[in-house]
């Protein structure tokens, strides 16, 4: 690869966030000029954090960061800035610019265009859908055509036609880009190779080729890794045998006892350090208020945003004990609106039953206060709920969901969003909530987590109301009644 080719290169760079959290240990790697790159890796290896020592945002501890001369670079953050909210669009997007452009509103119209989003420029950005949102920061990053676009979770909030639109345009992109996603699909349609962040060695590997095939070279490596140390370990284990037996026979035996000593020893240094494959939640299960009885949510109406103006619609949707709703519709239509209107109990069109527990899952986690540690967060609710802190539960619910003892005493704004997610689903657990909202559940989490946290919605006995623009999830999820805002 001549020097030329490359944008961006990693040399021997080491960062940690204090002493007892490592990031980056020594990692070496580089980027060609026009590649398409996915960034893997476990929730909380720090793939954002390597995208703010890109940008500048944070500096390494040691090593170098080079980027080609000349070249620019945009971010994409994973959610919207809480002091850009009350913007509107005009100094939002004047804020992607380092000095003042004179020709920027047919730049916005173009841009906004690209993102499929149709809007006056003097609406403000608070209020916009999440959907919404996520369009804007990516037409943020856009609309400075940089030579390096990085990504963050581009396609969390978005709808199909979102996804689709995003997806042929990195396709049409012609210059160099790096994803963090959790989305497959998404990644393999058009990713040209794969660095892996190992949570574990704190090290960057390099891999050439779609994402699907990356997947499974990794897969195929970690088996074959794991075999080989199977029967180094069985042979270790045959010789310090035979060492013991001929020690205790004494004599010149205690020679060869020795040397199948050392020869242990040497095979114990051959083993290959395996990167661990990413750690799964474990399976668990919301428990349901206990004595619910009767209708838990009565709807009668709704309201939705066409031509951005808000029109209330008639309907009657009943959910008692064990109905699963599902809240179908586009991009901006209000879907989260009506979400948080019901969780807040302040719905015109409808009720919540008295006593009902409301578990709230947010797509921007703001039911999460920013400033709790991990534990003040988990142990307000189980007071809350069961009165007492019952230490077992909550230390068992804390380490299903990954939450160690590092975590544990940090606080939930330093948490990635991947992290902030396990922790608002760990909340849900010790609540034991009557009804459950949740807002698109999928976002940031790990797609190794999906299938499980599926099965505990599916299996959840109370009221349940859902939105979700991930058909493969939601086809786990037994669904009982459909509300298409659309329609």
């Amino acid at each position: 690869m001549s020097k030329e080719e490359v944008i961006l290169r990693f040399d021997k760079v080491s960062f940690e966030y204090g002493p007892n959290k490592p990031i980056l240990d020594e990692v070496t790697f580089s980027v060609r000029k026009g590649s398409k790159i996915t960034f893997m890796g476990q929730n909380g290896a720090g793939k954002s954090t390597i995208f703010k020592l890109i940008t500048g945002k944070v500096k390494p501890e040691s090593g170098n960061i080079n980027i080609a001369q000349g070249f620019s670079v945009a971010l994409t953050s994973q959610v919207m800035p809480r002091d850009l909210l009350d913007k509107n669009l005009l100094e939002f997007f004047a804020l992607s610019f380092s000095e003042k452009k004179y020709d920027i509103e047919p730049r916005i119209n173009a841009i906004l265009e690209v993102v499929n989003l149709e809007v006056p420029l003097d609406r403000i950005v608070g209020s916009f859908s999440g959907g919404q949102q996520a369009r804007l920061l990516l037409a943020s990053a856009l609309i400075q055509d940089p030579d390096l676009l990085l990504l963050d979770e581009p396609t969390n909030n978005l709808d199909k036609a979102g996804i689709e639109h995003l997806t042929q345009f990195l396709i049409d992109y012609k210059k160099t880009v790096i994803v963090i996603s959790h989305d497959s699909d998404f990644l393999n349609s058009f990713t040209h190779g794969v660095l892996y962040l190992d949570v574990y060695n704190h090290k960057v590997e390099q891999y050439v080729g779609n994402y699907f095939d990356v997947v499974k070279d990794i897969s195929a490596r970690i088996d074959k890794e794991n075999r080989k140390n199977a029967l180094l370990a069985k042979e270790i284990q045959e010789n310090k045998d035979k060492a013991n037996f001929f020690a205790n026979k004494g004599g010149q035996m205690r020679l060869v006892a020795k040397r199948m000593r050392e020869k242990a020893i040497e095979m114990e240094e051959e083993k290959v350090d395996v990167r661990k494959e990413d750690k799964t939640i474990k399976p668990f299960n919301i428990s349901v208020q206990p004595d619910l009885g009767g209708v838990i949510v009565d709807i009668k109406s709704f309201k939705v945003i066409k031509n951005h103006k808000p029109t209330i619609r008639k309907t009657s949707i009943s959910l008692r004990k064990n109905q699963h709703l599902l809240i179908k519709g586009p991009n901006g239509i209000g879907k989260s609106t009506l979400l948080e209107a019901l969780a807040k109990g302040k719905s015109d069109g409808a009720i919540i039953s008295d006593g009902i527990r409301v578990g709230y899952y947010r797509q921007d986690f703001s039911t999460l206060n920013f400033e709790d540690t991990v534990y003040q967060s988990l142990v307000d609710v189980l007071k809350s709920t069961e009165g007492r802190i019952i230490e077992q539960e909550f230390r068992a619910v804390a380490a299903n969901f990954l939450i160690t003892s590092e975590m544990i005493n940090t606080k939930i704004g330093a948490l990635s969003e991947g992290q902030k997610g396990l922790v608002a689903f760990a909340r849900l657990v010790l609540q034991k909530p009557g009804l459950l909202i949740l807002d698109e559940p999928t976002n940031h989490i790990n797609f190794r987590h999906l299938p499980i946290i599926a099965e505990a919605l599916n299996t959840y006995q109370g009221a349940m109301i859902l939105v979700s623009h991930v058909p493969e999830f939601v086809a786990q999820i037994r669904i009982d009644e459909i509300l298409d805002l659309e329609k």
